[in-house]
């Protein structure tokens, strides 16, 4: 099933940049994971679970639930700081998996009725509906992918786009 017009650009950007963010976790160790550049920045696991925690909200705002027990310790807003509690490289990955597979699919099937749909009030939206609010997530990915990318250069690995 084609993806509805108003997304399609999204949907295109949701694949590339899984892409782009498989290559930049592809044989890391696990300490390479969680290493920082500094105490103001983030680390690849907090990178990569925050993009798995902003899929499950653009599936949410697609009206389907996805989530797992750990997802808001990196939600809008929130710090590297304390790991405790932190899932693993392994649970990460998996997870990442699984909303990319879900994502996909719901992107293939979302309603007209969904996508104009008036955006929750203070949310990010090129048009004010839905569709508007899951192509600025699909931005907000890209974003993130660029760090992504960063963090695995820093860590010495060759980059993720040649």
């Amino acid at each position: 099933m084609p993806v509805p017009s108003e997304i399609a650009g999204a949907a295109i950007a949701f694949r590339q940049n899984a892409e782009m963010i498989e290559k930049s976790f592809k044989d890391l160790s696990t300490e390479e994971w969680t290493k920082r550049p500094n105490d103001s920045s983030n680390s690849l696991l907090w990178v990569i679970a925050h993009v798995v925690w902003a899929r499950s909200r653009t599936l949410a705002f697609l009206g389907i639930e996805w989530s797992r027990p750990w997802l808001d310790q990196f939600g809008r807003g929130s710090k590297a700081g304390d790991t405790a509690g932190h899932p693993t490289p392994e649970e990460v990955v998996l997870a990442w998996q699984n909303v990319g597979e879900r994502l996909t699919s719901e992107l293939e099937t979302a309603s007209q009725e969904t996508l104009s749909a008036p955006a929750p009030p203070r949310m990010p939206t090129y048009d004010g509906k839905i569709s508007g609010l899951v192509n600025f997530l699909a931005w907000h990915e890209t974003y993130h992918v660029g760090q992504a990318a960063y963090l695995r250069c820093w860590l010495g690995h060759e980059g993720v786009a040649g």
